[in-house]
């Protein structure tokens, strides 16, 4: 039984029924289940973008201790200035406010603080993303339509 009613007329939840409807969850990788009993529901759901960042973060964990393989992966990938703007969430990076115009910024082109340099959208909602300080974009490190990451570095204005 899912759920008990109580003396006071409320909905007491069978949280052991809940734990193991969270644990299926873990297990099984579904964002949701529900379990019906009569008149009563319990649906135990989860964010699967939370789970996003540890699963992409755990194969540079196990390639990292690889002493052949570093040298190798450092000379193939352009390497990432300190300075650069970083994205402030999980989403989709556009580099264009729109598929047909032309991109916010370019690379050598001068900045404002403040500017609108490309666009993040996350669940449906467009983000601007502005520069941080004045200055002209050396670098710019992601395509339009690329998926991004938390904190993934996006262009450099220096």
């Amino acid at each position: 039984m899912a759920a008990k009613s109580g003396s006071n007329g409320g909905m007491q939840v069978d949280t052991d029924l809940v734990r193991e409807l969270a644990a299926m969850l873990n297990e099984t990788g579904l964002s949701e289940i529900e379990v019906e009993d009569g008149e009563r529901k319990i649906r135990v759901s989860r964010a699967m973008t939370t789970t996003s960042v540890p699963l992409a973060a755990a194969p540079a964990a196990v390639t990292a201790p690889v002493a052949a393989a570093a040298p190798a992966a450092e000379a193939t990938a352009p390497a990432i200035a300190a300075n650069a703007l970083k994205s402030p969430m999980v989403g989709t990076a556009y580099l264009t406010p729109e598929p047909d115009a032309a991109a916010f910024v370019s690379v050598g082109q001068q900045v404002n603080a403040g500017d609108t340099v490309m666009i993040i959208e996350a669940m449906k909602v467009m983000n601007p993303i502005v520069a941080p300080n004045s200055g002209t974009v050396t670098e710019i490190y992601v395509e339009s339509g690329q998926p991004v990451e938390f904190d993934q570095p996006l262009m450099v204005i220096s």
